[in-house]
């Protein structure tokens, strides 16, 4: 009887051992397959030979069909571009303000955008991107006595122009992700309205959202105020969008409206940061805390990366899941 009580105990000892190991290798799998064969969507972090040479940019020209015209962008391409011929890269638009052009973002004496990038390309705080900075003017070019219209309107079709057709020129000739949760828009002052406004009526192109001191109503309407036109968006549109806001604590006015925009976000549960710093509506102010909004679009990215990164694994996650 001892004996074969003690036969009975070596058995379940060792099945016991058996299916411990058998848990244990099953469960390593997916981290397996994660770390070894799962390719990433884009570089995190530029090569360092890369990262020495500084960032450049070019204005270029394309045919528009929607504004009859001959129409211009700026472009910064990532550190590498050239040597990574395999590798696609996410994009950002920024919209310059009023009396202003693509090359705001970029000058010297402005926007000095490329020096902000560098830096957070440095310190891994942005994946390297694609930088495009459109032209927002419509056919009565840009005026000190007005500010450019993102709009569909009267004289142009400007978000039409600025948020799909440019897309699809930018598409075609760099090396682009498509998917939309790794394409930002942004801008300053009526380039802020302008890219909620056009990223909202372009959401299967776009859904990181920036402003720098702008507005949420225009005087056209509630279409292209977006305060009002957000509500009107699917639900499943409005999960996926992910919205940045700042604004300086002198400009009075830009702080009230993005205050009840954020109201709207909030209560339609969008996932959105507001942000309130010392400043003004100065290109100082929007110098200093493009960092901010950048940080931001590189953390969007990069949970997106790992979202799309798990869907390529076969696990049962749903199309806009992701990962903070």
């Amino acid at each position: 009887m001892n004996y074969k009580k003690s036969k009975i105990l070596f058995l379940v000892s060792v099945l016991t051992l058996v299916g411990c190991n058998y848990r244990q290798s099953v469960a390593a799998i997916p981290q397996q397959q994660d770390l070894q064969t799962t390719p990433s969507l884009f570089s995190s972090q530029p090569d360092t030979r890369d990262l020495a040479t500084p960032l450049t940019y070019k204005i270029e020209t394309y045919d528009s069909q929607v504004m009859g015209a001959s129409r211009t962008y700026g472009v910064s391409l990532p550190p590498g571009y050239k040597q990574n011929l395999k590798q696609s890269y996410p994009v950002i638009f920024l919209l310059h303000g009023g009396h202003g052009y693509p090359t705001d973002w970029f000058i010297q004496n402005k926007g000095q955008a490329l020096k902000t990038v560098e830096k957070l390309y440095t310190t891994g705080k942005l994946p390297p991107s694609i930088i495009i900075t459109p032209d927002g003017n419509d056919k009565r070019g840009s005026s000190p006595y007005r500010d450019p219209a993102y709009i569909d309107g009267p004289n142009g079709k400007v978000s039409t122009a600025v948020g799909d057709e440019l897309v699809k020129v930018v598409q075609s000739r760099y090396r682009t992700l498509t998917n939309p949760d790794f394409w930002a828009i942004g801008g300053l002052s009526s380039g802020g309205w302008g890219a909620m406004n056009v990223g909202l009526h372009n959401l299967d192109h776009f859904s990181i959202l920036f402003s720098h001191s702008g507005y949420f109503h225009d005087k056209s309407g509630p279409i292209n105020s977006p305060i009002s036109y957000i509500k009107t968006i699917p639900l499943q549109a409005q999960k996926r969008l992910r919205i940045y806001l700042d604004s300086g604590k002198s400009d009075i006015e830009e702080i009230d409206e993005a205050k009840g925009f954020t109201k709207v976000l909030n209560e339609h549960k969008i996932y959105n940061s507001f942000r309130q710093f010392p400043g003004s509506h100065t290109w100082q102010y929007w110098r200093e805390h493009l960092a901010d909004s950048l940080t931001f679009v590189g953390k969007q990215f990069r949970a997106s990366e790992i979202a799309h990164r798990d869907e390529n694994l076969g696990f049962n996650r749903g199309k806009n899941t992701r990962s903070y």
